[in-house]
């Protein structure tokens, strides 16, 4: 029986699993467990199911020298430093295609809120500023034959286009097009790359001043893709109509936060993938590839490393 560290509390059947096989020992706090428990945590362990949050860097397995075998519970990897896994010979896994139709739901939830003017349509009749039906009140964009512009048109960016194209919006992405000619184009950009050095603030200032004055942003993907300064300034000025977002960088952004300030800004708690049905899927995934490491086997959805 191996030893197994995880880094938050899972209220999912395959946690049981993983239980029955193993000793598990778990973080059972309801916040990202800091880095000096995490190396406590994984002291002795054979195994690790983290979240996103976690970073795992070259200091987590020095400290960790019995670790094998690591499965993040997300289908991004950006908190694994792969060189330092590759190095320490640790095993990767994580929980591809379980999260995409939920995902998507969520771009276009978030679309279709800013498009319509929605959280501040809302806002407006608990603050009672709704005092009768207006010809001009809370104009928004009619979806129906407006564009889309996806940049990142994978598995998620293809399942919003789908949703898309049941409005009746014209859709556009990236490839064959350029960037640049999305962001000229679409009346809403939606991103879904991974966070890369090469997606790192993809959409900076110069990005920004690229789309159509009144252009909504729409992403669903990493925080740090977007420079949010400048996202706040595009706002403030007018330029954009409206953002809204699904990520952060950092999160939780503090309460203090420019970006909050700015008008026609929507901000989620990161829910993408908040459902019963894709959380429990998830955890069936990551407990998968670890069951099948400290067996001794491949994992079944592994991290190139």
């Amino acid at each position: 029986m191996a030893r197994v560290a995880v880094s938050r509390r899972l209220p999912f059947p395959a946690v049981e699993r993983l239980e029955q096989a193993h000793d598990v020992v778990t973080w059972e706090e309801d916040h990202p467990i800091p880095a000096a428990d995490l190396r406590a945590l994984c002291a002795g362990a054979d195994g690790l199911l983290c979240m996103l949050t976690d970073r795992v860097d070259d200091a987590l397995l020095s400290a960790a020298p019995t670790l094998r075998a690591v499965s993040v519970y997300a289908v991004g990897t950006d908190n694994v430093d792969r060189p330092a896994a590759r190095a320490h010979g640790i095993a990767v896994g994580h929980t591809p295609d379980v999260l995409t139709e939920a995902t998507a739901d969520i771009a276009f939830a978030l679309l279709l809120a800013a498009a319509r003017r929605l959280p501040e349509a809302a806002a407006d009749v608990r603050a009672g500023r709704w005092h009768t039906w207006s010809p001009d009140g809370w104009l928004g964009l009619e979806l129906h034959g407006a564009t889309l512009g996806i940049i990142g048109a994978g598995r998620i960016g293809q399942a919003v286009a789908r949703r898309a194209a049941g409005f009746g919006m014209e859709v556009i992405t990236a490839r064959p097009l350029p960037v640049e000619a999305v962001l000229e184009r679409a009346d809403v950009v939606s991103l879904h790359v991974p966070l890369t050095d090469a997606t790192r603030h993809l959409i900076d200032a110069d990005a920004l001043a690229r789309m159509k004055p009144g252009a909504i942003l729409v992403n669903t993907a990493r925080g740090p893709i977007v420079d949010q300064a400048a996202l706040a300034d595009a706002l403030r000025s007018g330029h954009l109509g409206a953002a809204a977002l699904d990520v952060t960088d950092p999160e939780p952004l503090p309460p203090d936060d420019p970006l909050l300030d700015a008008p026609n800004v929507l901000v989620l708690p990161h829910v993408g993938s908040a459902t019963h049905t894709t959380r429990a899927r998830m955890a069936d995934l990551a407990v998968d590839n670890l069951l099948a490491a400290l067996d001794g086997r491949p994992m079944p959805h592994p991290v190139a490393l």
